[in-house]
Formats: structure tokens, C-alpha cells, sequence
């Protein structure tokens, strides 16, 4: 039976789409994010101390990246200057979601401008994030959210949403002054998928997630305290020549990131290599 989708009109550099994914492909998807380890990562580190007035803290939620991993530790990608050892090669897709993310390239160009597109943009790096409820002395605690900010990766991001609908807000600035501050704000529902791209979505406005449903029971997720009630994809484009292997690393920033490597290695065949190279 074809499902039914649901179209709503949107402004300029803006696509959505729902639902995206099949019944069958969400299952897959489900059935092989049991099979990864999610990374518990701590924002600074050793040789990339918390700044003046800031401290040392635990991301707010379990993470796992594909094509490249940009650890917490190593500070994210953001040219033009902040591309130097910032993306360690990691896993490819498998061989499924690589055909999904065919499907969401050719969406992005049919509906995109080719004006916001780079020449060989591709959607070859994904952030897997877990969204929902920490167990945190002795209590649950909503994480299920992320504040105002920017992809700095060149051209248009991809999002695949899964679980509790989530609602998504683009800011101008980072005020906490909320509907005086919002430009445009949807909902991303399970199974969804929405695209965004131009100057207008990517550099002159934040977007952030301002919460998270939680009506259905939570996703059958083995994660120790945690309650996953959504699981989104942010799938985006990094430059081959700023993606390297963890090996080419300085020793300082291999030293700053060893311990989730060799956590990465005792579930991940590719990052156990790693380990065994050096």
C-alpha cells in the first residue's frame, strides 16, 4: 500500500517531506542502530582546556558520526578557518542508508537552488543524535533538546527524523527571548525527512530543537540510563582534503582522543583496526 504524503508549503530553501522513509527502511534503521556503541563525549580535554569562565562537561546526549568523526574535544568544523584537524575518517554508510542518502542528494538538487550547491557537495559525513531522557542522580532528566546554532559545513544539510516528533525553530540570534526571535518553525515527525540550504538557513539564522514530544513509549534502544525518544540523522558535506585518518593526527590530538577511539574499537571493526595500526 503507497503511504500517504503529506505536503505543506514552505519558503524558499526549505523541503520537507513526510513520511520519507518506508515502514521496512525504518525498521532496518532501527534494527541496525541497536548494533552501534553511541559515545558519551566530554566537551574539552587535555590540550583543548574549557575557555576562561567555562569547565569541563558531558554532552548532553549520546552521539555517533559516519564519514567523518568530528569529536567534541577536537572543536567541530568551521571554515574558513577551523578545518585543520578537525575530521577524523571514520566508518562509511552501510550499504542502506547509502541508498537512502542517494535518494536525499537527488531530492536536495530537484528542489534546491544549484546556486546554493558546491561543486562536489555531496552528503558524505552524518551526526547520529539520541535524543531523549537521562537517568541523572536519581532522576530522570529531559535532554531532548539543543540550543541555538549553525552548521558550518559548506552547502545544504539533510535531516532524517525517527521517533517523537520534534519541534524545530530557526532564531535570528541566539536570544532566549523566543517567539520575538523566531523566523520560521515546523515540526519533524517520525519518519520525515527536511532539507535546508542558502544563505538565509545556513549563515543568517540559528536553528535549534526546542523539544521533543514524548507521548509514545521509548524507542527499543539498549543504552545504559538512557530513554531514547527520537533518533535524528544530520547528514552534510565536508571536503575530502579536510577529512583524514586518525593516524595523521599530531600526537598531542591522538593523545586527546585515544580514549574514545579504543572505546570505538571494542564494538567497530573499523576503528579496532585503527587501534592496531598503531
Amino acid at each position: 500500500m503507497a503511504q500517504f504524503r503529506r505536503k505543506i508549503s514552505l519558503p524558499t530553501g526549505l523541503y520537507y517531506q513526510f513520511p520519507f522513509i518506508s515502514r521496512n527502511e525504518r525498521k532496518i534503521i532501527l534494527d541496525w542502530i541497536k548494533t552501534l556503541h553511541p559515545l558519551w563525549e566530554m566537551r574539552f580535554s587535555k590540550h583543548n582546556p574549557p575557555p576562561e569562565g567555562d569547565f569541563q562537561r558531558q554532552l548532553k546526549r549520546p552521539v555517533y558520526w559516519l564519514g567523518n568523526w568530528q569529536f567534541a574535544c577536537l572543536d567541530y568544523y568551521h571554515p574558513p578557518k577551523g578545518i585543520d584537524n578537525r575530521c577524523v575518517k571514520a566508518e562509511p554508510y552501510p550499504e542502506f542508508l547509502a541508498l537512502i542518502v542517494k535518494k536525499i542528494e537527488f531530492l536536495t538538487k530537484k528542489n534546491l537552488s544549484s546556486y546554493d550547491i558546491p561543486k562536489d557537495w555531496t552528503l558524505n559525513t552524518c551526526l547520529i543524535n539520541f535524543y531523549g531522557d537521562h537517568f541523572q542522580e536519581g532522576k530522570w532528566v529531559d535532554v531532548a533538546k539543543v540550543g541555538e546554532h549553525k552548521d558550518f559545513e559548506p552547502g545544504p544539510v539533510a535531516s532524517l527524523s525517527i521517533g517523537e516528533k520534534a519541534f524545530f525553530q530557526f532564531m535570528n540570534g541566539k536570544s532566549k527571548l523566543g517567539k520575538e526571535n523566531e523566523v520560521f518553525s515546523m515540526w519533524l515527525e517520525d519518519s520525515s525527512l527536511q532539507i535546508f540550504g542558502g544563505n538565509k538557513w545556513k549563515k543568517e539564522t540559528f536553528h535549534r530543537v526546542q523539544r521533543v514530544e514524548s507521548k509514545l513509549p521509548p524507542l527499543d534502544i539498549p543504552l545504559p540510563n538512557f530513554k531514547t525518544r527520537r533518533i535524528n540523522f544530520t547528514f552534510r558535506y565536508v571536503p575530502k582534503e579536510h577529512i583524514k585518518p586518525w593516524s595523521l593526527f599530531p600526537i598531542h590530538l591522538k593523545e586527546d582522543t585515544q580514549i574514545y577511539v579504543n572505546e570505538l574499537a571494542q564494538f567497530s571493526s573499523f576503528f579496532k583496526e585503527l587501534t592496531e595500526q598503531t
